[in-house]
């Protein structure tokens, strides 16, 4: 039948045709239109990430739709339509692809990928770095070696491209190049072998091609190629030699051994990804070693030879061996014992200290713990009586928060019970004692407490005080010198006294390295369900779950509407006492002023299918009028019909984070979703629905399983915002350790001594006699330009490098990753770039642990980031180091806080140890501290500064004295910090306020779920 458009108003054409027939063409058309435009958008996609499945959908819809699309656009340009919505249905087709032209883009496009995966070279920056990058570099490029294997399905479609070839082409290009690493890694292992010296360029390019090949064979899986059977005659060669060492040492004299145990570690500090393995070959070597001799003095003898090596490397056998441990110990006991209980109380500071008292309970306590160490030093030690013998001393000793008993007798008890408890973990750890049967001086060789140690635990615990009353304290202990033991008995002694420790740290890795060298003195006290090691956010889930898991109890009362924690209310607890390592970093902004929200996770598979609809939805301009019409959220509301008010208000915050989440940092490791803390990363932290819509992203990418995908999907509900400021309080005392109580602020002493009432502070000497830092406020810091300051920064290295003779060991910490990037990629550094080695927080904990081992070694040059400044031990075995001046810290920023600046400087001449530490600075960095380069030049040149503000004015400032003349340039950067960190810690104030609000509206709801009134 044709229609006539003459006719098209007759009364028999409008009779023919359904009455809402224009409606529905206009329907059919705005569907065709949108189907064409979400094709056509589709196909776009696609072609982008070279998505071969959703391509070849595009081309079999194309081919199958292509004549009529193509009749289509004729006709367009052959007639006039005036109907709106035909003419939008034909502009649509006339934009879209046909099925010739997808043809020739995806030729294009693979064509692209080959000459891409051809020119890449395997070596580059991305897997000269870590690990992390590494892989990551090998997976992506397997996953374009899979696209190229897919896209062979395109010869069917009769491509103008040859796929099969071009695989072909870039498997051909990828074999060369990996075996082109593998013979260098095999041409210096020959070296190697032949005991040909090595360079430590040529250890780095073996390691960085070894590294590489195993990367290789854990993500390329796309390619024939067989890596295994290279790395295997790698790994064979290797430990063939290291095995005809061992066979030497068999017969060898002790020199030899000495020699051959050096060369061990030589290798195993050299070659890194055999590191572990060797080690664990000297531990069996030593220990055969030391138990094939009737007594230790052989033994002995080869610890002296190892200790008198030239390199180093014989000292770290020393220290890093279990064998070894201890004549280690005995070294370091030697190196403290110069300064006793006289010293200290000598050089000893704080308020209200009566030393004729402190002395008094010391000799009290050495006296007894002495006698309890000759007694039961014996071979075949048992410890029972001793433990019992503690317990029975301690008696029943039942604490209660209205009432603390610390009266005389429990006072007079501490000293004994401190010698109980230093006796006890001194005994549990004297195998080393036993070993060294034939030393001069076998005492050495126990783990024993310093007098500083004790004097500290004593000021802590009020002993020694004109009252003796248990109060809040803070204690300053040196770092590297003891604060871990000073804490451990601490918390052992205030366990046995009735009391509910926490030890809280701002790392944790140092906090369980510190609670795992305790737990056997904890446990066989019987106090370890009483002593409770863990970073500042454990510290809070510790007061928050005091009652029972406030996850678990909030899950329940949604999910099943039952209250757990009313139950576990009725338990008696102990008072609680707060013991924080390092109180500086508490009173940081990550901290004070924030807070922490635990979240539960409400999962079930009414909430999978709501969170993945808008996750594919999310393009689609989605609200919540629009998410409460679809069926998905109909199941999910019928499935916890009280909560509805609740799932609306999770589905509004992931509708925003599902369109931001990339705006947030965050790591791929081991399945999971990451977030760097300190020096590590963590995984149990999320960031509202940001992490859950990474997981999605991931997965998609590849990254991330199913799997790991469904365990994250859930609806989290927030249980509160509990202040970081505000959890101390909860503690009926609060006391603690760190290495900075002198450079706090003048704000932060203020807010402990009246928010928090820690009114008395001790300052301790260092065990190990005058700090050895050399560091002069005149001469060692610099102020350079932009245009300068990199090369100043080189400058500097090489001429810290050079003490009297030889190389020393330059440790340089810049302020962030960005910044630490910037310097090593860098013109002025690429002289000397190959012997520069970098360290950030994604590296794994073995990549870490390798670096800071080999910072310190002659002619070293190491870049950090800041957070590696606190906490990390830079322990120097080489002799060449240690006496041209030990190692050079160099700072490139100036902390906000002092404190922050201390640790830094405390990564050199640590325990008596010589080192030196300067700053180089760029100048506009100090504009936030209000200082300008004038202000610097004025200093150099004698004259006084004024401030910004009052510069216009400088004749009437002058005058009337606003004018500050400063002695350093130093003194000035110091000033002006102060001035800006007690203006940020006032503005931060109102953060703590505003948390306290929030925190007491929390710790109401807490109550209302232990009281069991669910509805308050």
């Amino acid at each position: 039948m044709k229609f006539s458009n003459e006719n098209k108003e007759k009364t028999s054409l409008t009779g023919m045709l359904p009455k809402d027939f224009n409606e529905k063409i206009k329907i059919l058309n705005e569907k065709l239109a949108q189907y064409c435009t979400e094709h056509e958008k589709q196909y776009k996609e696609a072609l982008i990430k070279l998505e071969v499945t959703s391509l070849k959908d595009v081309l079999d819809i194309s081919r199958q739709w292509n004549p009529l699309f193509i009749k289509m656009k004729n006709y367009h340009t052959m007639h006039h339509i005036n109907d709106d919505s035909t003419n939008t249905v034909v502009k649509v087709i006339t934009e879209l692809t046909l099925c010739s032209q997808i043809l020739e883009s995806i030729a294009h496009s693979i064509e692209a990928l080959r000459d891409d995966l051809i020119s890449q070279e395997l070596i580059n920056s991305e897997t000269e770095g870590f690990s992390k990058q590494r892989d990551e570099f090998y997976r992506k490029s397997n996953e374009k070696y899979a696209i190229l294997s897919k896209a062979k399905v395109f010869s069917k479609y009769n491509i103008n491209f040859d796929v099969k070839n071009a695989e072909q082409e870039c498997l051909t290009s990828l074999e060369t190049k990996i075996t082109h690493i593998s013979s260098n890694a095999e041409n210096i292992l020959v070296k190697f072998i032949n005991e040909v010296k090595l360079s430590k360029q040529e250890y780095d390019s073996f390691n960085l091609n070894y590294n590489n090949m195993t990367s290789f064979k854990k993500e390329m899986k796309i390619t024939k190629f067989d890596i295994n059977q290279k790395i295997e005659n790698i790994e064979n060669k290797f430990f063939e030699k290291i095995r005809t060492w061992e066979t030497m040492i068999k017969n060898g004299t002790i020199e030899n051994i000495a020699k051959i145990l050096i060369n061990m570690k030589c290798t195993s500090n050299n070659f890194s990804s055999f590191k572990i393995t060797i080690h664990e070959k000297i531990d069996v070597i030593l220990g055969e070693y030391k138990n094939s001799k009737k007594d230790s003095t052989a033994f002995g003898k080869l610890g002296v030879l190892l200790n008198q090596d030239e390199t180093g490397i014989g000292q770290s056998i020393v220290a890093e061996h279990k064998a070894f441990q201890g004549y280690a110990l005995s070294l370091f006991n030697e190196k403290t014992r110069k300064h006793g209980i006289d010293y200290v109380l000598d050089n000893i500071a704080g308020e209200i200290l009566d030393k004729k008292k402190l002395k008094k309970r010391y000799d009290e306590f050495y006296s007894i713990y002495d006698d309890l160490v000759k007694q039961y030093l014996k071979p075949n030690i048992s410890l029972d009586q001793l433990i019992a013998d503690t317990k029975l001393f301690v008696g029943v000793v039942k604490q209660q928060s209205d009432h603390i008993e610390w009266d005389a007798n429990i006072r007079n008890k501490v000293p004994k019970l401190a010698a109980y408890v230093f006796a006890l973990w001194t005994l549990q750890n004297a195998h080393h004692y036993f070993e060294a049967d034939v030393v001069e001086n076998k005492d050495s060789y126990l783990l024993q407490p310093h007098a500083a140690q004790v004097i500290s635990i004593f000021r802590m615990l009020g002993i020694g005080d004109s009252k003796e009353d248990l109060i809040n304290k803070l204690v300053q202990i040196g770092t590297g010198e003891g604060k871990s033991v000073t804490l451990g008995a601490t918390a052992s002694i205030l366990a046995l006294l009735g009391f509910d420790v926490c030890c809280a740290c701002y790392s944790e890795y140092l906090s369980q390295r510190d609670y795992t060298a305790f737990v056997s003195l904890f446990d066989s006290l019987g106090v370890l369900s009483h002593i409770h090691y863990g970073t500042f956010n454990k510290l809070c889930e510790y007061i928050i779950n005091e009652n029972g898991d406030i996850r678990q109890a909030v899950e329940q009362l949604i999910s099943k509407d039952s209250n757990i924690v009313a139950e576990n209310a009725k338990i008696i607890k102990r008072p609680k006492i707060l013991l924080i390592d390092e109180v500086d970093v508490f009173f940081s902004r990550d901290f004070y002023g924030n807070i922490y929200t635990p979240a539960t996770s409400l999962k079930e598979c009414t909430i999978t299918s709501l969170v993945d609809y808008i996750w594919t939805h999310k393009k689609s301009e989605l609200n919540l009028n629009k998410i409460k019409q679809t069926q998905e959220y109909k199941n999910c509301c019928a499935r916890f019909p009280k909560w509805e008010l609740l799932i609306q208000e999770a589905i509004k915050d992931m509708l925003f984070d599902v369109n931001n989440f990339d705006s947030h940092n965050y790591i791929v490791k081991e399945d999971k979703i990451g977030y760097i803390e300190q020096d590590s990363i963590i995984y149990n932290v999320v960031y509202g629905y940001k992490t859950l819509f990474a997981y999605y992203f991931e997965h998609e990418k590849g990254k991330i399983s199913r799997k790991s995908l469904e365990d994250n999907i859930c609806i989290q509900i927030k249980c509160g915002d509990y202040s970081f400021a505000e959890t101390p309080l909860q503690f009926k005392y609060i006391m603690g350790v760190t290495g900075t109580l002198l450079t706090l602020s003048d704000p932060e002493k203020a807010v402990i001594k009246n928010v928090y009432k820690i009114n008395k502070t001790t300052i301790t000497p260092s065990v190990f006699g005058q700090n050895n830092l050399k560091f002069t406020k005149k001469d060692d810091i610099r102020i350079e330009n932009s245009d300068d300051y990199f090369n100043v920064i080189k400058r500097e290295i090489d001429d810290r490098l050079v003490g009297k003779s030889d190389k020393r060991a330059v440790l340089i910490f810049l302020e962030s990753e960005k910044k630490l990037k910037e310097f090593n990629d860098s013109e002025a550094l690429k002289p000397i770039k190959d012997s520069v080695v970098i360290l950030t927080e994604e590296a794994s904990p073995s990549e870490k642990e390798n670096v800071i081992k080999r910072a310190t070694g002659s002619d070293q040059i190491t870049l950090f980031t800041k957070a590696f400044g606190r906490g990390t031990d830079f322990i120097c075995h080489d002799p060449t180091v240690a006496s041209n001046g030990g190692i050079h810290v160099i700072q490139t920023f100036l902390s906000e806080e002092v404190s922050e600046e201390v640790q830094i400087k405390g990564r050199t001449a640590r325990q008596g140890a010589y080192g030196s530490y300067s700053m180089i600075l760029l100048d506009k960095d100090l504009e936030k501290y209000q200082i300008e380069r004038v202000d610097i030049e004025n200093v150099r040149d004698g004259k006084p500064v004024t401030n910004r503000a009052m510069r216009a004015l400088t004749a009437i400032t002058n005058a009337i004295g606003l004018t500050v003349k400063y002695d350093s340039v130093y003194d000035l950067l110091n000033e002006r910090r102060m001035t800006f960190f007690t203006a940020q810690y006032e503005a931060n104030t109102k953060y703590v306020e505003e948390a306290r609000k929030r925190h007491e509206v929390c710790q109401n709801f807490l109550s209302s779920l232990k009281s069991g009134n669910t509805d308050a």
